[in-house]
Order: C-alpha cells, then sequence, then structure tokens
C-alpha cells in the first residue's frame, strides 16, 4: 500500500510525480498519455486527467496524479502528450487493482471542475505498447462491475505504455 499522501490539485498545475527510483529487480510503468477521443472535444474548459491506482474499495495504492492541461484539440481529440510515472513497480501492484484515468475539466455554469468520464487499464492488461482504452460514463467506479459506455462510436483513451526492469 502506498504510504505517501495523496495529491490531487488543481491550482493551475500539475501534481505528477518524477521518475522514480525504484529497487532493483522492479519494474517501472511509464505511461505516455497520448490523447482522448470525444464527441466534444472542443467544448471542454481546462480539461486534465486524475490519474490513480485503486483496489476495488478506492483504496489508493500509488500516489494520485493530476496532468498538465490537454496541448490541443481537434473536433473528435483532446491531445496530452504527456508522460506519467507511478510510484508503485508493477510487480507491488495488487492483483485488484486498476490504473483509472478519469477525464475532469471545469463547469463554468456551475463554477466546479467535473468528471466527464472515465477510463481503466487492470493489472493484467499492462504490456509495453500502444493501449486503446474504452471510455465509459461518469461516476467513476473503482469496483469495475456494471460499467456504461459513454459512446457507441469508436473513441478511445490512446495510451502508449513502457516498461523498464531496473
Amino acid at each position: 500500500m502506498c504510504t505517501c499522501t495523496c495529491v490531487l490539485t488543481r491550482a493551475g498545475g500539475s501534481s505528477l510525480v518524477p521518475k522514480p527510483v525504484l529497487a532493483p529487480g522492479k519494474t517501472l510503468l511509464t505511461i505516455w498519455i497520448e490523447k482522448i477521443g470525444l464527441k466534444d472535444a472542443t467544448h471542454h474548459i481546462n480539461p486534465f486527467f486524475a490519474v490513480s491506482v485503486k483496489d476495488t474499495f478506492g483504496t489508493d495504492f500509488a500516489t494520485a496524479q493530476t496532468t498538465p492541461l490537454a496541448t490541443g484539440r481537434s473536433d473528435l481529440y483532446l491531445n496530452f502528450k504527456q508522460e506519467v510515472f507511478l510510484d508503485i513497480a508493477v510487480e507491488d501492484i495488487p492483483d485488484d487493482c486498476a490504473i483509472f484515468f478519469e477525464l475532469r475539466h471545469y463547469k463554468q455554469k456551475k463554477n466546479k471542475m467535473s468528471t466527464r468520464c472515465f477510463s481503466f487499464l487492470e493489472k493484467d492488461e499492462i504490456k509495453e505498447g500502444q493501449s486503446n482504452l474504452e471510455l465509459y460514463r461518469k461516476p467513476t467506479n473503482f469496483k469495475r462491475r456494471k460499467v456504461n459506455l459513454l459512446t457507441v462510436k469508436p473513441l478511445y483513451l490512446y495510451l502508449n505504455l513502457t516498461l523498464t526492469r531496473r
């Protein structure tokens, strides 16, 4: 279990952890968040991702992080091009955990941050290379049961995973 303080702030900056130094024999997971496909991508104000590693009870197993704001947008995509390091080795992630990606944005009418959708990567899906994750409707469901797809259109969260053995 993570013994560090979990940070989820959004006062104009991200809360990404620096590249950790893991013990010898452990595997570092680096996640490159390329882009997310949304039918209304141009309408989101200050979109960013909240990234966390949680079990089915919602318990954090690594420092929760937020990315910088999207770097660009087009009709169907929000581009992030952001590297995220987990401060837990792949071997230390319990089998019932998943890495959650919550797309958050500012709702001007309600003057608050809101979750638009979420996606997750289960431990057995952690493999080197490209990973396209389905998008699910809010609220974020850490139990990962009875989740509802955000849209029937083929829109995904595009990630590239790198595994580095120490």
